[in-house]
């Protein structure tokens, strides 16, 4: 009994898989990163603008404007950043988010916090622009 339970199940996965559904061709990741604008808020709370086409979704563009908040961490002298808020909209086509992070020497308190050195790295490795 044992062994025609086993064969039907080895019958019955041999049939689902032959059933599984067919996906269409997914196109390949070709963003195009339309550039960022950086402001100086107050002493190391800073606003980065930045604008893509192509984006999967918004989490693309809050990795394009991570790229860019640890770019100008570095370029600073600063070797960390926290971000605090991103706002991702889509208009025509191009997508635009809006970033703030506060940069600074040591670990910031968060849980939002980022190694610029590390995410730069991260960025030049996935082709993602910074600042």
């Amino acid at each position: 009994m044992r062994l025609a339970v086993a064969i039907s199940a080895l019958t019955l996965v041999g049939v689902l898989q032959g059933c599984e559904e067919v996906q269409p061709a997914q196109e390949a990741f070709k963003p195009e990163y339309a550039g960022v604008e950086t402001r100086l808020l107050d002493g190391d709370l800073v606003n980065f603008l930045v604008s893509m086409r192509g984006a999967r979704t918004g989490a693309d563009v809050e990795g394009y404007a991570e790229c860019a908040a640890a770019q100008y961490a570095l370029i600073r002298g600063y070797g960390f950043a926290r971000h605090l808020r991103t706002n991702v909209e889509l208009e025509g086509g191009l997508w635009h988010g809006d970033a703030i992070y506060t940069i600074s020497e040591s670990l910031p308190r968060g849980l939002k916090t980022i190694d610029a050195e590390v995410v730069a790295a991260a960025c030049d490795e996935n082709g993602i622009p910074k600042v």
